[in-house]
């Protein structure tokens, strides 16, 4: 049986199908060429009476304004509507006004008699306050907001794509969360643009509303008396009269959309219900109430006042801040005793003693490979029930970190430590703190990459990541410090950029003999006979362990598991040495590993040593280690610093070639002093990468 479509389903369908915006663009423009009725005057001035009302509940009712994305095109056709309502208006009142108060239309004269009760000095002084609240007030402030939030939008777009690529780059975000933020920080600026040229149509409109009347009722009043032969005294009641209703029959829906206006603009970008936020921060402080009402009740004691008003509003006050303390006070007895019932629970749960109970082995729990212990006052940063989001951005690292580095990233295990101050982190490997940091929940902080436009007031403090100047500041600077081109990052983002780095500086000691294993296992469902042949029948696996070690500790990924397991076959019959043979893998995976530091690029700019440096490290090298006189490794240390810095500058990678024998301990000497310097054997370059000379270090 097929369904019956509704009135609003036809409706609908057209308006899919592109039909509805051009027939209502053709009927208001037919308005202001073809004669209207009254009858219809009275129909299209009542719709645009609703169609005004509705736009204003619209913006009140919309989550964010970026949801009402439509709000300018919609204010134009509203706008264009309510003019050609004046000019279709404008003729009735002027051919037919002396026909009595009713030419025009039951709207018109209901506004003009009982709006006005019927006097037109009366109705100029309502239509000149309205026009004032409009224009003045509402229009020009709306308008003054517009411009002021496109600018900051508009200049804050470089910020926010800068922020976006930082949290795609750190595995905050993937790929196509980091699209769809692109796509919403452009729609903002389309929209706040929009926004900007849209309240000069209200503007404009306020104007010729004033000018409207003014021409009504001179017109009129000229008509009135040279055309139809009434006296002054006639011409003035008739056509001012009917001039003033015209007038505040497009006021009111005037009044309405630039209300409108002036709400979507100074509502903030994030989605929130406004009436709620309304309660919630302008009523829901009981000690702003009870201050008004105990003022608003001094007042009612004075002789003379209203006294019954007051004291009435100043119990009302009263009453309704006792509420919300009671409620507060019960909220904070709630979540005290969920915290101690949870603390009893865990207790319960971590093994808490029993003098009854035997001791076991189960009393040893095994510390977990990574962990996060965080300050009291973080700890909404990691509950979801009150918003945090860190868990889901910390998943998503272990998975870029997992993709990037090729082998599962363990879970992060995070606990609250009331040890620790109440802003502060730290982050655990295997139980021991390699790192820490300070974040404030309630702001934001402010990164300085090195070029900005003015100064932040806020908290200063350091990027825990990578030691960048920041501040910290309050949410609502943050359209003005992205503005001034700080890079403006969340507490939560703060958090999980510093983890993502610390997980790639020790990715060593993430991997045990367990993560080799589940690799060789998965490795041998593509390659049975590669994996058999290697362990255990030419290598023990504590030495492919030490040799995939190794590579991480290098900054070379052991996602090409193939590859390694391929050189250390080859190599495994001359040595077992673990050093010898990460050199030989990393031979084997030359190209890969120059990649990683240059791309695609043809050309792979390099230093190389002044011959007879070269020879002094080639003769103090023994084994895995090298005796540098102090002044010596000094010296060498602050020339590659330099060289760093230069290539830094440049936007180029630090390469430093070397010959094989003293690539490994340059490597281990410079790894923790000197980052960003990468130590390449001249074995490790292919054959068809030119190289690019740029000094000799001496």
């Amino acid at each position: 049986m097929a369904a019956v479509m509704t009135p609003y389903d036809r409706t609908r369908q057209i308006i899919q199908q592109g039909a509805a915006i051009p027939l209502v663009l053709i009927g208001v423009l037919a308005m202001i060429v073809v004669p209207l009725p009254p009858l219809a005057l009275d129909v299209l001035f009542t719709l645009n009476i609703a169609a005004s009302l509705v736009v204003l509940l619209a913006v009140i009712y919309v989550k964010r304004p970026l949801e009402f994305s439509i709000f300018p095109t919609v204010l134009l056709l509203v706008t264009l509507m309510r003019l050609a309502l004046n000019v279709a208006s404008t003729r009735v009142v002027l051919l037919h006004g002396h026909e009595g108060h009713d030419a025009a239309g039951q709207v018109i004269a209901s506004f003009g008699a009982f709006v006005i009760g019927g006097s037109f000095a009366v109705g100029i002084i309502v239509f000149a306050i309205l026009t004032i609240i409009n224009f003045i007030v509402i229009t020009k402030g709306a308008t003054r907001v517009s411009e002021v939030a496109a600018r900051f939008t508009l200049d804050a777009l470089p910020g926010k794509q800068m922020a976006i690529d930082a949290d795609l780059n750190a595995g905050v975000l993937t790929r196509e969360e980091a699209r769809l933020r692109r796509e919403e920080v452009r729609e903002e600026a389309d929209f706040y643009g929009s926004m900007d040229g849209a309240g000069k149509f209200i503007r404009g409109d306020a104007i010729a509303g004033i000018l409207i009347l003014f021409i009504n009722v001179i017109g009129g009043f000229a008509i009135g008396m040279l055309q139809h032969g009434l006296s002054a005294g006639q011409a003035a009641e008739t056509y001012i009269l009917l001039a003033i209703g015209d007038g505040l029959v497009a006021q009111l829906p005037a009044l309405l959309v630039s209300t409108a206006v002036a709400v979507i603009v100074t509502r903030v970008s994030r989605s929130q219900d406004m009436g709620n936020a309304m309660f919630g921060q302008v009523f829901g402080q009981y000690r702003a109430l009870a201050v008004t009402a105990a003022i608003i009740g001094l007042v009612g004691l004075v002789p003379g006042m209203p006294n019954v008003a007051f004291l009435t509003f100043a119990a009302g006050l009263g009453y309704l801040s006792w509420m919300i303390y009671q409620r507060e006070q019960a909220e904070l007895a709630r979540v005290a005793d969920d915290e101690a019932r949870k603390a009893i629970a865990g207790s319960a749960l971590a093994g808490a003693p029993n003098p009854a109970a035997e001791l076991s082995w189960d009393e040893v729990r095994p510390v977990d490979a990574l962990g996060l212990e965080v300050g009291f006052r973080l700890i909404p940063l990691v509950d979801k029930a009150q918003g945090g989001d860190l868990m889901a951005r910390i998943k998503a690292i272990r998975r870029k970190q997992t993709q990037d580095l090729g082998f599962l990233i363990p879970a992060v295990h995070i606990r609250d430590n009331l040890d620790l101050p109440p802003n502060q982190y730290r982050v655990l490997i295997h139980g021991v703190p390699v790192a820490g940091g300070e974040v404030h929940p309630d702001r934001e902080m402010a990164l300085n990459p090195g070029h900005v436009f003015g100064e932040l007031s806020g908290i200063p403090g350091k990027d825990p990541a990578f030691g960048l100047d920041a501040t910290w500041v309050h949410s609502a600077q943050r359209a003005q410090a992205e503005s001034l081109g700080y890079t403006v990052v969340d507490p939560a983002t703060v958090i999980a950029t510093h983890l993502s780095h610390l997980v790639r500086e020790h990715a060593a000691e993430l991997l045990g003999h367990e993560e080799v294993q589940s690799l060789l296992d998965t490795l041998k469902k593509a390659a049975p006979k590669l994996v058999d042949d290697l362990i255990p029948k030419l290598l023990p696996l504590s030495v492919v362990v030490r040799v995939l070690q190794n590579l991480l500790a290098e900054r070379v990924p052991v996602r090409q598991i193939r590859q390694i397991a391929e050189a250390l076959i080859e190599h495994a019959a001359t040595t077992q040495d673990p050093v010898a043979l990460t050199a030989a893998v990393r031979t084997a995976l030359g190209r890969f590993i120059v990649q990683e530091i240059n791309g695609m690029k043809a050309e792979l700019p390099v230093y190389t040593l002044a011959p007879p440096l070269e020879r002094i490290l080639q003769d103090s090298v023994n084994g895995n280690t090298a005796a540098l006189e102090p002044t010596l490794a000094e010296r060498l240390h602050q020339s590659l610093a330099d060289c760093v810095q230069r290539q830094d500058a440049r936007g180029e990678p630090s390469v430093l070639l070397v010959p094989g024998g003293v690539r490994g301990v340059l490597s281990k000497m410079f790894r923790h002093g000197v980052p960003s310097l990468q130590v390449l054997a001249y074995s490790e370059i292919p054959e068809d990468k030119r190289l690019k000379l740029i000094g000799s270090i001496g």
